[in-house]
C-alpha cells in the first residue's frame, strides 16, 4: 500500500504499451531508432564495452533468449483440433513458402525476384503475424482456432527458414547450427509446461526482447539501406497477402466441415518477427551477411503491409462463406450455422 501511494504522483510515461499497441511497432520503432544513430552517428555502437555487447554484436544472444521466450508460450495441453488445425496450418505455410523461394531460386539465381532473393521469400512466407491471427480468431473463428497458435507460434523465429534453407541447397546451415536453434526452443517448451509463472514473465518479457533484440539488428544498417528497400518490401508484402487466397482454400479442403471457416486466410501474413530472421541466417552462412541490412528492411515493410490487409482479406472470405453455403462449406458448416444465427439476430 505504502509503495503504491509513493508511486502515485510520479510520472508514467506507458511507453512499452504504445508501441506494443501501435501495428508493427515493437519492430519498426527500435529498427527506426537504431538506423538513424547509425546513418548519423556510424561509431556510436561501436564505442566498445556493454553499448557494443548489447547493440551491435547481441543479435545472436537476443534471438536464443528470443527462442526460449517463444518455446514458453507452446502449451503443451493443446490437444486434438486446436493441434491439428496448427499442424495443418503451420505445415501448409511452411511447404508453400518453401515451394516460393525454390522456385524464384531456380528462376532467377541467388539475386530473387525484382531485388528479394530467394531466402527472403522463405522468410517472409513462412513466419505468420500470431498476434493478428489471435485477434481475428475472436471474430472469424472458434476455440480451436484460438488453439492451434500453440503450434503456430513454432514459426516464429528463424527455425523454419534455417530447416527449408539446409534442406534445399539454398545456404550452407550445418546441422549444428539447427541443433543450436532448437535447444532454446526445447527449454522454454519445457520449463513453460512445467512453470507456469515462467511462461508468464515470459509472455511479459517478449515485447522488452523483441525491442532490444531489433535495436541490434538495426545498427547494422543505414537509412539508404531502408530506402532502397522499400519498393520490393511492397513487393513482398503485397505477395505475401496474397497467398491468403491460397491459404484459404486449401486449409478448408483439410478440415471436417463443422469446422471450415476463414481462419486459413488469417495465416497470410508476414511475422513482424521475420525482420529478425534474416539476421539469423547470416549468423549460420557467412555468405549471405551482404544481404542482412536490406532482406531485414523487405521483412518488416512486408510485416506492415500483411498486418493492414490481412483483416480486409479474412473478413471477405468470412463473408464469402455465408454467402456460398454449399459444396465443400454445405449446409451444417460453419459458415451456414454463422447464417442461421445472424439471419435469426443471435
Amino acid at each position: 500500500m505504502a509503495e503504491e501511494k509513493k508511486d502515485k504522483g510520479r510520472l508514467n510515461i506507458p511507453i512499452l504499451q504504445k508501441m506494443s499497441d501501435m501495428p508493427g511497432g515493437l519492430v519498426i520503432i527500435p529498427l527506426v531508432i537504431a538506423v538513424v544513430i547509425a546513418t548519423l552517428f556510424p561509431q556510436f555502437f561501436q564505442i566498445g564495452g556493454y553499448v557494443t555487447a548489447l547493440f551491435y554484436n547481441g543479435n545472436a544472444c537476443m534471438m536464443g533468449f528470443f527462442l526460449i521466450v517463444c518455446g514458453s508460450m507452446i502449451d503443451i495441453k493443446q490437444v486434438g483440433m486446436p493441434l491439428y488445425k496448427g499442424c495443418i496450418m503451420t505445415g501448409v505455410k511452411f511447404l508453400l513458402g518453401v515451394l516460393i523461394g525454390v522456385l524464384v531460386g531456380k528462376l532467377c539465381g541467388p539475386e530473387g525476384f525484382l531485388g528479394i532473393a530467394p531466402f527472403v521469400f522463405i522468410a517472409a512466407i513462412t513466419n505468420s503475424n500470431g498476434s493478428l491471427y489471435i485477434s481475428l480468431s475472436s471474430q472469424f473463428g472458434n476455440a480451436t482456432d484460438t488453439g492451434a497458435i500453440s503450434i503456430l507460434s513454432l514459426n516464429d523465429g528463424p527455425f523454419f527458414t534455417l530447416v527449408a534453407l539446409g534442406a534445399t541447397g539454398l545456404a550452407n546451415i550445418p546441422l549444428a547450427t539447427l541443433v543450436a536453434v532448437l535447444i532454446p526452443l526445447l527449454i522454454g517448451f519445457v520449463w513453460g509446461n512445467l512453470d507456469l509463472d515462467f511462461r508468464k514473465t515470459c509472455k511479459v518479457a517478449q515485447p522488452i526482447v523483441t525491442f532490444f533484440m531489433t535495436i541490434s539488428i538495426g545498427a547494422k544498417t543505414d537509412l539508404a539501406t531502408i530506402l532502397t528497400a522499400g519498393a520490393s518490401g511492397l513487393v513482398l508484402g503485397l505477395l505475401s497477402a496474397a497467398t491468403a487466397v491460397l491459404f484459404f482454400f486449401v486449409i478448408n479442403l483439410l478440415l471436417p466441415r463443422k469446422e471450415r471457416n476463414a481462419m486459413g486466410a488469417a495465416i497470410g501474413t508476414t511475422a513482424l518477427n521475420s525482420a529478425m530472421t534474416p539476421a539469423a541466417v547470416g549468423e549460420a552462412d557467412p555468405t549471405y551477411l551482404p544481404e542482412v541490412a536490406t532482406a531485414t528492411a523487405q521483412c518488416a515493410t512486408a510485416s506492415i503491409i500483411t498486418l493492414a490487409l490481412c483483416p480486409f482479406i479474412t473478413a471477405a472470405f468470412d463473408k464469402y462463406m455465408m454467402n456460398h453455403q454449399m459444396g465443400i462449406y454445405g449446409p451444417g458448416g460453419w459458415a451456414h450455422d454463422k447464417a442461421v444465427r445472424l439471419a435469426a439476430g443471435k
